[in-house]
């Protein structure tokens, strides 16, 4: 039995600083065997452009509700089944604080990334990708200027096992009233670190990681990589913009550039993981539109990949996870030193 603690070798929690939400991490269980589940993946065999995909220029979108243009590089309408809708009657419910409910007025897009088909995020051009960025800024202005939208939230679910129906290259925006509960927990925190030290929480934080450089993934002049000190999902890395920016339209053009170079180079590190195009949950957060000023907002980007051992092996929040907290076996670490070699 080991009579030093290491964090590389014995269970421990690490804190969220941007939630509060704490994370137990549990490294000794790696050098378990692995006994489940393993399953074959499919090639991506996906042509330059599918008659069937209801998102590809010129085809009729999913219910027959209405047909894309022939567009040649970005595309975003209103989704054709919103989960939020800007037309509801107000309503409330409050019983003894026991049954307490409220509507919720919003908006839902769809913004496909290019005409091509076959494209993802990692093999897209700069060029391309600077026209995504140049979507979500405007749609961030444009949606965010609503009187009744207070948050933006620009997201993209890649994978058909993170929930994605179509393989087309596309993100979503979903814009509605109430700031949502992780973002709402970010800004608390952000603002008691920004009142009390004058500093943006992710300034210090990305200071700190470049001093230690332990989890830095990838960088450039504006840009950090790296795995969070708190990940909770085995592959995930957070990108964080150098300077203390609330949000996208904040971005001056070699900024742009530089988003849209290391957005390249992450997802396309992904894939060479496990040699597959790597599933994620990737979300944008930065400043509410709520018309008051947020100077502790610090622009970043969350990718939350669902893989584990291999290209099949993936991570489920089950058990504990769902009855306790997260947790996680792989160190912080030694992911951000495995996507460093890839």
């Amino acid at each position: 039995m080991q009579t030093q603690f290491t964090f590389d070798d014995h269970t421990h929690r690490r804190l969220n600083i941007l939630t509060g939400d704490w994370v137990l991490v549990s490294p000794h269980r790696m050098k378990r065997p692995w006994q489940g589940k393993v399953e074959q993946v499919a090639p991506d065999t996906r042509p330059q452009y599918d008659s069937k995909c209801y998102l590809c220029p010129t085809n009729t979108r999913a219910g027959g509700a209405a047909t894309n243009p022939d567009y040649s590089d970005t595309f975003v309408f209103d989704n054709d089944f919103m989960a939020i809708t800007p037309d509801i009657p107000e309503g409330d419910l409050n019983k003894e604080n026991l049954l307490v409910a409220k509507s919720e007025r919003g908006l839902c897009r769809v913004i496909c990334y290019s005409p091509r088909h076959d494209l993802t995020m990692g093999n897209m051009t700069i060029d391309n990708l600077l026209k995504v960025i140049d979507l979500w800024t405007q749609q961030y202005t444009e949606l965010g200027s609503r009187d009744f939208i207070n948050y933006v939230q620009i997201f993209e679910n890649k994978g058909a096992i993170m929930g994605c129906s179509n393989p087309h290259p596309h993100g979503q925006i979903w814009a509605q009233e109430t700031p949502p509960t992780e973002v709402v927990k970010e800004t608390q925190r952000q603002k008691a670190h920004y009142e009390k030290h004058g500093r943006t929480l992710l300034n210090d934080y990305l200071e700190l990681e470049i001093k230690e450089d332990k989890r830095i993934v990838c960088a450039n002049e504006h840009f950090v990589t790296l795995v969070p000190f708190w990940a909770v999902w085995p592959y995930e890395t957070m990108i964080v913009s150098r300077e203390a920016i609330g949000d996208l339209t904040q971005l001056d053009e070699a900024q742009r550039t530089s988003l849209a170079q290391i957005l390249q180079q992450t997802t396309k590190m992904y894939d060479k993981v496990f040699d597959t195009s790597f599933p994620y949950s990737m979300g944008i957060h930065q400043s509410p539109t709520d018309g008051k000023a947020h100077p502790e907002w610090h622009f970043h980007i969350h990718f939350y990949p669902p893989l584990l051992r291999s290209a099949t092996v993936k991570k489920f929040m089950v058990g504990y996870e769902m009855m306790g907290e997260p947790q996680r076996d792989l160190t912080a670490e030694f992911i951000a030193d495995k996507l460093r070699g890839v």
